[in-house]
């Protein structure tokens, strides 16, 4: 199985959203990032392949990239949202989950920092957090999970940055 692991895009400000009196949870990508994270897609697209099964957070900046990296593929993935891809999330919990996914080839996934970070440190090391990964917006790594999915066996296949991504795609 592989693991592609996609951070959402550029979402709006924090703090200016914090002003609005909404949850957190509810902020959304801004137009620059809606419109540089299609390109990224399809960037994606080009790398990355045959998606059989697209998981996201419940966060709506999550959401919309995920909604996108949908628009790209033509409205063929079939989408999961998980409790699993929230930012303080336990990577275990994840990998767990995967466990239950072994006959796909290939699962992406949308989520958060610092939440991707640590998964994917976890699954090439084994738990050994040595921060040597910091996933910016926009950007995907695409990992080889093995049969099974556990902390410390996957192999990282390659990782790409949001305008890497976007060079790929034009």
């Amino acid at each position: 199985m592989e693991l592609l692991v996609v951070r959402h895009g550029i979402a709006q400000d924090r703090v200016e959203f914090a002003k609005t009196g909404l949850e957190d949870a509810r902020r959304p990508l801004t137009d620059e990032g809606r419109r540089k994270f299609e390109k990224g897609a399809r960037g994606l697209r080009e790398v990355a392949g045959g998606i059989e099964l697209l998981a996201t957070s419940f966060l709506e900046r999550a959401t919309q990239t995920a909604d996108i990296l949908q628009e790209v593929w033509d409205g063929k993935l079939r989408t999961v949202r998980l409790h699993e891809l929230e930012p303080d999330a336990d990577p275990d919990a994840l990998l767990r989950w995967l466990g239950t996914q072994r006959r796909r080839q290939l699962v992406a996934v949308v989520g958060h920092e610092p939440h991707l970070s640590r998964l994917v440190e976890h699954a090439l090391s084994g738990g050994k957090s040595s921060d040597f990964l910091d996933l910016k917006k926009g950007g995907a790594c695409l990992l080889d999970l093995g049969k099974s999915p556990r902390a410390g066996q996957a192999r990282l296949r390659w990782l790409l940055t949001a305008a890497q991504l976007r060079r790929l795609g034009r």
